[in-house]
């Protein structure tokens, strides 16, 4: 994994790189972030980095190309470790620790860093059963550490989610930051930071993940994942800068529509009060599918949220699309403090209906109406 392959987080990334470069590197960082952000990635990344053989003062990535890199994208580096949340499986019945899951977890990561733990316990096949990280490993944990790096500069310990830690197994880690090996990092990977032991928290350096904005995920979609413009565009609206999650809408497989055209037309339909205009918007609602029904109310929710931000404040939405701003700065003056909490209201309410299996053309109908109102109040 190289940092030039995750979108955005540049400022991370220097911070990241800024520590190797000045041989300030913390024994023990947290990358904090929601699921479905780059913490993982960058972990990963900043490994590479870490441990590359051909690294200079000057680089700003790891090569790629030299046998520690080319180990670490595997997932294979003898001095590249995991400690994961696992359970029993049909194939693990009984004392259940990461390293029993090592080659699920290859292939886990290298499919998509940015899932989540719903994801992985789907994967190895945990049915309805939670993952944790057990006091067992807690063991294997300190004689792990116990060994010098075999072949790199620094051994790697990557803790993912350690918020699901026993607190047996949390007591360890902490007694290990508190007397840190040698040249043994510890890169803690976290969505629920709060839930760690405090004293963890006050022995790690973050590195706080932010979501990507808009334009850099929409041409990331776009430039490396092949997705169209217009999807991808939709994609990064939609998830609200999320990697993770604008991979796994556009992995559904679902029919791609121009949500915003749409939303531009019956949003006119509705300021103009024109009810065959809105039957039509009805039926196009219909022929969207189910599952794009809920994505498209979930876009104009998004959207709406951008109109009345605008009329705020220009400055509060400072990577707008082209396309969009015309529409945005002629239709804020119509989304305001007085109706933007009813608007949103009847969108969720319309979400709700259609997830439950309502009558795609009568909520449609119905919400139409409600719009029409609320935009003259």
């Amino acid at each position: 994994m190289r940092f030039s392959e995750i979108p955005g987080q540049q400022q991370v990334k220097q911070v990241l790189v800024g520590s190797v470069r000045r041989n300030h590197v913390a024994h023990a960082q947290l990358f904090r972030g929601a699921e479905g952000s780059a913490t993982l990635a960058l972990a990963l990344a900043y490994a590479a980095f870490l441990n590359c053989e051909t690294r200079t003062l000057e680089a700003e990535d790891s090569c790629g190309q030299c046998a520690s890199c080319q180990k670490i994208d595997k997932l294979i580096h003898p001095d590249l470790n995991f400690i994961l949340p696992v359970t029993t499986t049909k194939a693990v019945t009984k004392d259940a620790v990461s390293s029993k899951f090592a080659a699920e977890w290859r292939e886990f990561v290298l499919q998509n860093p940015y899932q989540g733990l719903n994801d992985w316990m789907q994967h190895i096949g945990a049915e309805n059963k939670q993952g944790n990280i057990s006091k067992e490993e807690s063991l294997n944990l300190l004689r792990l550490v116990s060994l010098k790096a075999f072949e790199a500069r620094f051994k790697l310990v990557v803790i993912w989610l350690p918020e699901l830690m026993h607190p047996a197994a949390a007591n360890a880690v902490l007694k290990l930051l508190e007397e840190p090996p040698s040249a043994t990092i510890f890169l803690l990977v976290s969505n629920s930071p709060e839930q760690l032991l405090p004293t963890i928290i006050s022995r790690v350096q973050p590195v706080v993940v932010r979501a990507v904005p808009e334009t850099e995920l929409t041409n990331w979609l776009r430039d490396v994942q092949h997705v169209p413009e217009v999807k991808a565009r939709q994609l990064a609206q939609l998830t609200e800068g999320n990697v993770g999650a604008a991979l796994a809408a556009q992995a559904s497989g679902q029919e791609e529509h121009d949500y915003f055209a749409l939303f531009v037309a019956w949003m006119r339909a509705c300021y103009a009060n024109k009810v065959a205009d809105m039957l039509e918007k009805c039926d196009e609602f219909q022929k969207l599918g189910r599952e794009n029904q809920k994505e498209f109310l979930q876009y104009a929710l998004t959207l709406m949220r951008k109109v009345l931000l605008f009329g705020l404040d220009a400055q509060l939405v400072p990577h707008l699309p082209q396309q969009e701003q015309g529409f945005v700065k002629g239709f804020s003056p119509f989304v305001t403090p007085r109706n933007a909490s009813q608007l949103a209201e009847e969108l969720n309410e319309a979400h709700y209906h259609i997830e439950r299996n309502a009558s795609p053309r009568m909520v449609f109908l119905d919400i139409s109406l409600r719009v029409a109102e609320l935009l003259r109040l």
